[in-house]
């Protein structure tokens, strides 16, 4: 069984920063690529960052040059620094996550997700 733990929420004031950070655990036996996706009261969960196994990394438009995700070597943890936040960027953010298990079977999870408040 694979599941996603994040961390590292928490109440800031705009142009502060904050850290999250996701681990993967479990029967796990590869991971093809994490990211965070967020979510506001009444309102869709919207991507925000990607980062694969090359370690390649995609950012959503309201996001890039503010936010950098990267991955530790294993390629289970991801983190996702957040420079500059602003009081838009206040919102419950999920982690997800897609590989394989031991028994070479895909899993794909969401987090439990981790709120962070920006205030102005």
């Amino acid at each position: 069984q694979v599941q996603l733990v994040e961390s590292g929420g928490g109440s800031v004031q705009a142009g502060g920063s904050l850290r999250l950070t996701c681990r993967a655990s479990g029967s796990i036996l590869n991971v093809a690529a994490m990211g965070w996706y967020r979510q506001t009261p009444g309102q869709e969960r919207t991507f925000v960052a990607t980062v694969l196994t090359d370690g390649g990394a995609h950012y959503s438009d309201s996001v890039k040059d503010r936010f950098t995700i990267s991955r530790d070597g294993t390629g289970k943890t991801v983190y996702l620094q957040m420079n500059g936040l602003k009081p838009e960027d206040t919102a419950v953010y999920y982690c997800s996550g897609r590989g394989q298990d031991y028994s070479k079977r895909p899993w794909a999870l969401w987090g439990q997700g981790t709120q962070v408040t920006v205030s102005s």
